[in-house]
């Protein structure tokens, strides 16, 4: 019997600077904090049916990661976030706070061809904001 994967369900995420951070997650993408367990050092937030986990570096649980993501080493190559449009709302919104708008390009995910734009979070991580399939 195989296995069936039917999305994602959290990804994590080590982290430099935890507010800026939640800033982009929760201010600018519009996450919300659902969980914190700050004797670990671990934040979540609520991506659609998905979470986010963030953990600073400098955490006990982020430690263990060894060294933090910078120019040369990530720990991700990137996190791909569904959205419900990629409309020029969305580019006003990220510019609102403080992050560059990538290229709208048309690229294959899991629903099939549609929109999405590449964006980096405050760690330099990127992050890909999907659109709909056709649109």
């Amino acid at each position: 019997m195989a296995i069936e994967v039917l999305g994602i369900d959290h990804v994590v995420l080590r982290v430099r600077d935890l507010e800026a951070s939640l800033a982009f997650y929760e201010g600018v993408l519009g996450c919300r904090v659902e969980r914190r367990i700050d004797t670990l050092g671990l934040v979540q937030l609520r991506a659609g049916a998905a979470l986010i986990d963030l953990v600073p570096v400098d955490s006990a649980l982020g430690q263990a990661g060894g060294e933090a993501p910078g120019e040369t080493g990530h720990n991700v190559d990137h996190v791909a976030l569904r959205v419900a449009s990629l409309g020029p709302e969305v580019a006003a919104r990220l510019r609102e706070g403080g992050i560059e708008p990538g290229e709208v390009a048309q690229r294959y995910g899991a629903e099939g061809n549609g929109p999405s734009m590449y964006v980096r979070d405050p760690d330099g991580n990127t992050i890909e904001l999907k659109g709909p399939p056709g649109d």
